[in-house]
């Protein structure tokens, strides 16, 4: 069975996301110092990425 038209991916409609998983804060986190080791991942303040 073949996928509908309108469920297959379009060429070079992804873009940059604007938003970042939760391993990627906790990773960024930790380069900047901020991340302490036994805290808990759940409950992030709000990362911004590299501008």
């Amino acid at each position: 069975m073949s996928k509908h038209n309108s469920l297959k991916a379009k060429g070079g409609a992804e873009g940059k996301r604007s938003v970042m998983k939760r391993f990627e804060r906790v990773k960024l986190m930790k380069e900047r110092g901020v991340w302490k080791d036994g805290r808990s991942p759940i409950g992030l303040p709000k990362t911004k990425g590299e501008a």
